[in-house]
Formats: structure tokens, sequence, C-alpha cells
């Protein structure tokens, strides 16, 4: 049979579930407050960025890479085949943007 407990006992308990009841209030409050809220919204969203980010970067470089690769022969000797079509677009695309500039002055 459990031990009678003492009304000093029993107002300790109350006492003590009284506390841990308004620190679990005081709790909720903090984290449904609308800062709070915002604050855990744009740490979220912040974090997709960064991830979205960094996998944009990363698809890039391996992009530059394989152009790089593309424009190489595997001894490392350039693809003059390859990199003379690429730098006369580049060419073209750099002259359309220089005449298109001055076109809207």
């Amino acid at each position: 049979m459990p031990e009678a407990r003492t009304p000093a006992q029993i107002e300790a308990d109350i006492v003590r579930r009284r506390e841990q009841l308004a620190e679990t209030l005081d709790e909720i409050g903090v984290r449904m407050h609308p800062q709070t809220i915002i604050g855990d919204a744009r740490a979220r969203v912040s974090s997709a960025i960064d991830h979205t980010a960094g996998r944009a970067v990363a698809c890039v470089n391996r992009l530059i890479t394989d152009v790089k690769d593309g424009l190489r022969h595997e001894d490392g000797a350039p693809r003059f085949e390859r990199i003379a079509p690429v730098a006369l677009v580049a060419a073209g695309v750099v002259g359309l943007l220089v005449v298109s500039v001055r076109r809207k002055r």
C-alpha cells in the first residue's frame, strides 16, 4: 500500500506542477509569437535558397567543365575546329549587344 503523503508534500507537488505549467505556457507563448513564426519561416526560406543556389553553382561548374573538356583534346591541346565557331558566336553576341546599347542612347 502506498505511503500516505503529508499536506506539505502535496502542496510542494502543486507548486512544482504550477511552475512547470508556467514554463510550458511561456514556451508556447514564445513559439506562437508572430516574430518567432516569421523568424522560423525566414530561416526555412533562407535554407531552401542556399540549398538551391548550391545546386545551381554545382550544375554551372559541371557545365563549364564539360564545355572546357569539349574544347580540348585528351592530351590538353586546344580543338580549334570547335573553338573558332564558339569565338565567332561570342563575338557576334557582343557585337549585337554593343549595337543595341548604342541605339538606345
